[in-house]
């Protein structure tokens, strides 16, 4: 199984019927940079979703990009506090990708998921309504270790900013 920031590659276990899901947790992943987040955390939550859609509408076009084996079907990522007010919930909309001869198909749906209260007790519920092997990314040990109680991967943020390019 893989922690936080091995840099393991997580299990795959996507089927047709139970395509994988990310569930990135928001707070963790914005904390990951100090670009001066702390002085506006919705503005943090904005660029970070729009990171994380331009991506994958990329990825989908030239799958090398991804740095992954397999895009998700679907992305979720968890706001919290201040956060929260700089993107609405939901499925976020996103461009078309750039014209290639990239196989048809759909980039993963990326959906911002507003926590009610704690952000971890978010991610959890998350991970546990997302079907078999999700993937959470959180460098956060304790909600790394509640996840997997459930069956999920796990990665650190440090690996998505790599996968988004910095």
């Amino acid at each position: 199984m893989s922690t936080p920031d091995s840099g393991a590659a997580p299990k795959v276990r996507r089927t047709d019927e139970y395509p994988r899901t990310w569930v990135v947790d928001g707070a963790n992943v914005i904390g990951a940079r100090a670009d001066g987040w702390w002085r506006d955390r919705p503005g943090a939550a904005r660029r970070l979703v729009a990171e994380i859609a331009a991506w994958t509408a990329a990825a989908k076009s030239d799958p090398a990009q991804s740095g992954q084996g397999e895009l998700p079907a679907r992305i979720v990522v968890v706001l919290e506090g201040a956060a929260r007010s700089g993107i609405p919930a939901g499925e976020v909309g996103m461009a078309p990708p750039p014209a290639t001869d990239a196989p048809p198909g759909r980039p993963p749906t990326v959906v911002v998921m507003h926590a009610p209260g704690h952000g971890d007790d978010a991610i959890v519920a998350a991970a546990a309504e997302a079907g078999p092997g999700p993937l959470v990314i959180t460098s956060d040990r304790a909600l790394a270790e509640r996840v997997r109680a459930l069956g999920a991967d796990t990665r650190g943020a440090r690996w998505l900013r790599e996968c988004l390019g910095g």
